[in-house]
Order: C-alpha cells, then structure tokens, then sequence
C-alpha cells in the first residue's frame, strides 16, 4: 500500500495532471503541428512586412519632396554627373592613359558647373593649357590685334637666327661708369641663363603616355601593313 501510493503521488508530480497516457508511455507527441496557427503567423508576418515596406516608401517619398523644397528645381546647374561613364556612342579604350581618363572626367564634370571654377587639379590642367600657349607664340608665326598692322611674330629660333646675323644693338656707353661695391665685379654674360620653362611632372607624365600612345599605334600599324602583305 505504502510503496504505490509513492508511485502514484511520483508520476502525477513529473507528469502533471491531465497528460495523455499514451504520450507519456511513448516519449513524444502524438498530435500534428495545427496548420491555422502556422497560416495565422506568417500571414501575419507578411503582413508586417507590407506594412513596413509601404511605411519606408511614404517615408522615402516625404524626405525627397522636402529635400527638393529645399535645394531647388533641378536644372542643368544641378545635374546628376557620372564620372567615368561612357559617352553616348562612345567606346573604352584599354590603353587610355590615367591621366587621359581624368582629363576626360575633368571634362565632363566642368560642362554641369558654370565659371568662374575653382581648381580642381592643384593647377595642373592650367599650367600645362598656359606652357602650349606659350609653344604656340613661342615656336610658330602669329598675329593678334594688339600687334601694329602687318607687324607678326616670328618662331623664337627665327629669331635666335637672325640676332646671330645681325647682331644685338649696343646700349650707349655711359659717361660715368657705375661704382662697385666692396666685392663686386661686372657681370659677364657667356651663355643664355635659361633654355625655357620647365615642364611640370603632370606635363613629362601626359607626354610620356602620348609617346607611348603613339608607339603602341605606329607597332600596330606595322604588324597591320605586315600582316596585309601577300
């Protein structure tokens, strides 16, 4: 008496009351998982989702209508640019140079922006674009309003030429000397103290790689008119 009344008071204490026998014989359910309530979460899980997605876009719209209030209309000051695109019927080219490619976006980039522009390469675009004026007037015949009529410029070497021929004017000697100072002596000049400007490494850079353009097109041509003889 004394033993199954302490089985019975065991097993309805790990048990509980009101388990099913047969489950807690055979150590697992013994019902199905009840499809309503999985249908009830995820329609409603979806639900949420929809909710939220509709919630992000409304949210989405309000920030760009008050972003649009603030800056503006959109117009051609206002564009979006997309450097590295490629133009409209345009084709990439696997030997552009860096510099080459950046010119090229700098060209794009400067079409959307009024002037004046503040320098957007350290000046390196401006001195190389002032140096070519300056081969221009410096190595070829030229003409310009401010000029006297019929009066032209002639090459810098034309020039050296011609100094060669004719001579320099000699300055009038002047009556009185001018004093030196304790440890100076009159200048003599024996060569000229400079053969020009110098180029800028962003100059030598875009030189070098049109050399190297060039190169890679004149092999090209070669192993073209090699390949075409019979």
């Amino acid at each position: 008496m004394h033993t199954e009344g302490h089985n019975n008071s065991s097993g309805e204490s790990r048990h509980g009351e009101g388990a099913d026998p047969d489950s807690v014989r055979l150590g697992y359910e013994t019902e199905d998982v009840r499809v309503s309530g999985v249908v009830t979460f995820l329609a409603g899980f979806s639900g949420f989702i929809t909710i939220f997605f509709f919630f992000c876009f409304a949210l989405g719209k309000v920030i760009n209508y008050a972003l649009i209030q603030h800056d503006g209309p959109a117009d051609r000051w206002h564009q979006t640019l997309t450097l590295g695109a490629t133009p409209p019927g345009g084709q990439l080219h696997d030997l552009t140079s860096s510099a080459t490619l950046q010119q090229r976006q700098l060209a794009e980039m400067t079409k959307a922006f009024p002037t004046p522009r503040l320098l957007t390469d350290d000046g390196n675009q401006a001195v190389a674009d002032m140096h070519a004026r300056e081969d221009l007037l410096l190595n070829y015949y030229s003409t310009s309003s401010d000029l006297p009529a019929g009066t032209i410029r002639i090459p810098i070497q034309r020039a050296m030429e011609l100094i060669i021929q004719r001579g320099l004017p000699q300055a009038p000697a002047s009556s009185q000397p001018q004093p030196l100072m304790a440890g100076e002596s009159t200048p003599v000049v024996t060569a000229p103290l400079t053969n020009g400007f110098a180029r800028t490494a962003f100059e030598l850079q875009t030189i070098q790689a049109r050399e190297q353009q060039n190169e890679y097109r004149a092999a090209m041509g070669n192993e073209e008119a090699k390949a075409n003889q019979p």
